[in-house]
């Protein structure tokens, strides 16, 4: 007794396909997520200190647009009650800027928020700024890290007399940089949420469909069906929903024919019109439904799918109808000696009758007389039919005929040379089209078979006539379709299969077969195949 193995628990990513992709999915829209925030903040950040620079540009040369600003410059000196650091002051307070500071040309301040400071030089380099140039930066300075602006201060006359530089806390910036971020990250969070929501909803569904496989079972599945499907020796074709071919294994491309690009077309455009696309398609349903596809007798079975497609197999009944076929012939031959030997009791009691009576003149003319007959009917057919095939056929089918109760005959214009090109296919069509006569005339009252077989040329012409009830007008195109037949089927013999065969195997040649009414009642088959003969 074998117990199923004990496998250690795995650590590490689960095995199932929906939680492999939702957990990449999670990982992608947090991934996105800090993406975009941190693409968001980096810009802000520079937008942020661009803004504040400007500001302090802004104030100073608001400042410096003071004509007074400059005359108290030249005319106080750098004491901390000067009109500069007045004026300076005032105009910190009014901006909220952290600080004014004034400069001369040589650098040293004439106001500061600290007091103490004014008369010492500025902690910067003033040079750009006392040459003429607007100057925008964020540096240290002796209050701390801040934005600034800097702009030359020039008199009435036009000099440059000194410079105002104003700035602005580089922690308020930063405040309005955090203050910015639990927004930033609260709209993160929010589609973050929205992203795993969707990812979960979207796992489901592929849970669903998935059937909570693993990705190396579907990839297991997948390859056992592509060796099940190009081995077995069923064909197997499946369509979608709008009859397309979805994919075909290598028996259905053989037993019907179909291209290797058959994949993605209709089945309609691949096979046309007819009971194959129509069985294939669902337009006829049915379980073990014959179809006639070139040569080959198919049984096909369909399945829909639940997306709306169907899978259908095909099994390949060819060479079961061909062994059927020469089952029911070598029936009819086993019937037809048993008749003969029926009669022959008969004619053999007859012959020892007349023997035992010492009516030996009259024994010798019955024998010649039953001798005759046999002979006669197989001269006949031979005279008229050169080929040996056909000829055996009706000599055959004659026997069988007699015994059944019905004459088969040949007609007067019957004449075919023995130049066929292919005796098989004209035998196989003469021997469907005589036993189905045979069949319709058996049960008639003046029970005939006629057959006539000629050539025009190359053209070979057949005409098999009964007179049995006939075929009603608007059926005559009908029971051509595989599958009709008036007769019940025996056991698991399926019916409808000869008339159609027979239909295919003339098409093949070139030729047509045409279903007629007889001039005295009955059925009356007609089979033209041109280039027929050598």
């Amino acid at each position: 007794m074998r117990f199923p193995s004990l496998r250690a628990p795995r650590i590490g990513l689960p095995r199932r396909a929906v939680s492999q992709i939702l957990l990449t999915q999670l990982a992608i829209a947090a991934g996105v997520a800090v993406l975009a925030t941190g693409l968001f903040l980096a810009p802000l950040g520079a937008q942020l200190d661009d803004q504040a620079m400007r500001r302090a540009l802004a104030i100073a040369q608001s400042a410096a647009a003071d004509p007074s600003l400059a005359a108290d410059l030249l005319d106080s000196g750098p004491t901390a009650d000067s009109p500069v650091q007045a004026s300076a002051e005032r105009i910190r307070r009014a901006t909220g800027a952290e600080y004014v500071v004034v400069m001369d040309l040589d650098g040293i301040r004439r106001s500061h928020p600290a007091p103490d400071r004014i008369g010492r030089p500025v902690s910067t380099d003033p040079s750009d700024v006392l040459a003429g140039r607007e100057v925008m930066e964020i540096d240290q300075g002796t209050l701390g890290r801040s934005a600034r602006g800097k702009v030359p201060l020039v008199a009435a006359d036009g000099e440059i007399v000194g410079a105002v530089s104003v700035g602005i806390a580089y922690d308020s910036v930063r405040a309005r940089l955090l203050h910015a971020v639990p927004g930033l990250l609260a709209y993160a969070g929010g589609a973050l949420a929205a992203g795993a929501l969707a990812a979960y909803l979207l796992s489901r569904r592929i849970h669903r469909q998935t059937r909570d496989l693993a990705f190396s079972d579907i990839a297991g599945l997948l390859a056992e069906r592509e060796a099940m499907l190009h081995s077995i020796r069923e064909g197997v074709i499946a369509l979608d929903g709008d009859g397309r071919v979805r994919l075909v294994n290598d028996e259905a491309a053989r037993l019907l024919g179909l291209a290797p690009d058959a994949a993605g077309r209709s089945l309609d455009d691949l096979l046309g019109t007819g009971r194959t696309a129509d069985v294939l398609t669902g337009r006829v349903t049915g379980r073990d439904l014959l179809a006639v596809q070139g040569r080959r007798v198919l049984v096909a079975n369909r399945m829909p799918t639940e997306d709306g497609g169907a899978v259908a197999t095909l099994r390949d009944r060819t060479e079961l109808e061909h062994l059927r076929r020469e089952l029911d012939s070598t029936q009819g031959l086993i019937d037809a000696l048993r008749a003969q030997d029926h009669e022959h009791a008969n004619r053999l009691h007859t012959l020892l009758g007349l023997l035992e009576l010492g009516l030996h003149e009259e024994a010798v003319e019955f024998v010649a007389e039953v001798a005759g007959g046999h002979r006669s009917t197989a001269e006949q057919v031979t005279e008229k039919v050169r080929d040996p095939l056909l000829a055996a056929l009706l000599v055959g089918k004659a026997t069988v005929a007699a015994e059944r109760g019905v004459p088969l005959r040949l007609a007067d214009t019957t004449f075919l040379p023995d130049r066929l090109i292919d005796p098989g296919g004209l035998v196989t069509i003469t021997g469907n089209l005589v036993d189905n006569a045979l069949d319709a005339a058996a049960g008639s009252a003046a029970p005939l078979v006629e057959v006539e077989l000629r050539c025009e040329g190359r053209t070979a012409i057949l005409r098999v006539r009964d007179s049995g009830p006939g075929v009603p007008e608007a059926r005559r195109e009908e029971i051509f379709t595989e599958g009709w037949s008036t007769k019940q089927p025996q056991g698991h013999r399926e019916r409808g299969l000869g008339l159609a065969l027979v239909r295919r195997l003339a098409e093949r040649q070139g030729g047509t077969v045409r279903a007629g009414g007889a001039a005295d009642g009955g059925a009356e088959f007609s089979v033209v195949l041109p280039e027929a003969l050598r």
